[in-house]
Formats: structure tokens, C-alpha cells, sequence
């Protein structure tokens, strides 16, 4: 019924504890994919030491270093009705994938649902208080400011992934706000409000703490669509006006720091898509 995707890239340690939690649901019609992007850990033993082929395939292939290429790796390969992506060092609640299967059986007009996740950096639990973003529904416009779907908090139908394409493969940041850009400009979003997933951050391999900010990227994926046309009429100008705004305060960002012919690349675009 549920194809869960995990990838993962020289994290044994988190992938076992992210594994663990998947074996641990209580809903247990489900196959986990763990694809490897060419770890030089022992990942590979971590696998065989699981010990579970009729619950875990393993697929690895040569690094590539883009999450979006990873996880279609894991969808090429998905036979269930619905696909789960789980971070190898994010966590899940025991009821996770019975109340998302739930979700569908209720709403089969609804193609993709999310949940509430707890942010843990560290042992520090992050409060969420200053998180008012619209979560259900149409979410497209707040969709555009930042990335409002936890990837590990994702299900959905495998035929909308695949009429997607899935994720971009050039982005090596934020190819999962690009996905649910395309996907909340045509379909409304479920939400289940249950704190269903714990997203573990603040490690130095998490690709966001290798650039230190990740909105250049959310810029390049806005870019990106518009000049595919991916978006009409409404969604269309909100994206456009989205990214004159990014635009523009990334080149401040940059000025401020002495980078002067960055910033001057930046406004251009913000001046070209203003009008």
C-alpha cells in the first residue's frame, strides 16, 4: 500500500534510528526503499544487519550530492498506491502512516497530505509559536515564501508524483519547495494536525548548514518555473511578485557584505520581472 523512500548519504547512525521508527508503525502494509547516494560508511552493513527483505530494498548508486535525484531514484522503483519520504535523520511516530492512510480513505478527492512535525536541534525542541502559515487548502501563496511541507511529513498518491515528473535533479537545495510549488498551484493540500514526525537539524552534513542560508535557492527554483510557464493567471503574478521581492532583498543582503556585482545580477532580475 505504502512505498516509504528513505535517502541517505554516510548517516548509519541516523538512518538506523529512521529506519527503526518506520519498522515500529503500527500500520505495517508498507516497503521501505533506502537509497544510498554512494555512502563510504558502512551503510551498507547497516542494511544487511536489518536483516528484513520483504520490508527494506537497498539501491545505491555512484554521489551525486542531489537530494531530487535520490528520491526518484526510490520512486522508479515504488509499487505502492501511495509514496512516504522519510529523511534518514528525521524520526516517525508510531501512528504516522495510519493516520495518513485514514486521511485518504476520507478524503479521496485529496491527493497529497502533510502533518504537524516537532523541530529538534540538538536536544533542543524548537517552538513553532511564530508558524502561521496557512497548512490545508489552497496553500500556494504561502507556499511561496518558504519551503511549508516537511518533505518527512509528506504521503501521496504515487500517480501525482508521477504526473510531476517528481523532483528537479539540478537543485541540490530546495528541490522540495520547487515540487510543492508545482503540485499547491493546481491541487488543494491535506494537513493532519499532529506533531507526527521529528525532524532532527543542526548537524553539519545537513546541505542548509553548508551554505548557511538556503534562499538563493528558493530564487533559482522560483526562476525557474516562470520561465517554464509552470504557473497561470493568479499564481502566476504571485510567483512573479515573490520573486522580485526575494529578489530584491537578497541584493541587499548582498550589498551589505561587498558583494556589489552579485547584488547588481540580482536587482536586475527583481527590475525585469517587475515591469
Amino acid at each position: 500500500m505504502v512505498t516509504i523512500i528513505i535517502p541517505t548519504y554516510n548517516r548509519k547512525s541516523y538512518l538506523e534510528r529512521a529506519i527503526e521508527s518506520v519498522l515500529g508503525q503500527d500500520y505495517r502494509q508498507f516497503r521501505i526503499i533506502v537509497v544510498d547516494d554512494g555512502s563510504t560508511d558502512s551503510t551498507a552493513d547497516l542494511i544487511r544487519s536489518i536483516g528484513d527483505p520483504k520490508r527494506v530494498d537497498y539501491v545505491k548508486f555512484s554521489h551525486s550530492g542531489f537530494p531530487g535525484k535520490v528520491r526518484n531514484a526510490g520512486a522508479a522503483v515504488a509499487t505502492g498506491k501511495y509514496l512516504a519520504f522519510l529523511d534518514s535523520d528525521d524520526l516517525w511516530k508510531p501512528e504516522k502512516l495510519a493516520r495518513q492512510v485514514v486521511f485518504f480513505r476520507e478524503h479521496p478527492d485529496i491527493r497529497i497530505c502533510h502533518t504537524r512535525e516537532i523541530w529538534q536541534r540538538g536536544q533542543k525542541i524548537v517552538f513553532q509559536a511564530g508558524q502561521r502559515h496557512k497548512r490545508s487548502g489552497d496553500i500556494f501563496p504561502d507556499a511561496l515564501k518558504k519551503c511549508i511541507i516537511g518533505p518527512s511529513t509528506v504521503m501521496m498518491r504515487r500517480e501525482l508524483f508521477q504526473e510531476f515528473g517528481g523532483f528537479r535533479e539540478d537543485l541540490e537545495i530546495a528541490e522540495d519547495y520547487e515540487l510543492w510549488l508545482r503540485i499547491t498551484a493546481k491541487y488543494s493540500v491535506g494537513y493532519i494536525d499532529k506533531p507526527l514526525v521529528i525532524k532532527r537539524g543542526g548537524h553539519s552534513d545537513q546541505l542548509s548548514e553548508k551554505y548557511g542560508q538556503i534562499e538563493i535557492f528558493r530564487i533559482k527554483a522560483l526562476l525557474l518555473n516562470l520561465e517554464a510557464g509552470s504557473f497561470r493567471g493568479e499564481h502566476q503574478e504571485l510567483a512573479t511578485r515573490e520573486l522580485v521581492r526575494k529578489c530584491r532583498i537578497y541584493a541587499a543582503g548582498c550589498e551589505k557584505r561587498g558583494k556589489r556585482e552579485e547584488a547588481r545580477r540580482y536587482r536586475e532580475i527583481a527590475d525585469r520581472y517587475a515591469g
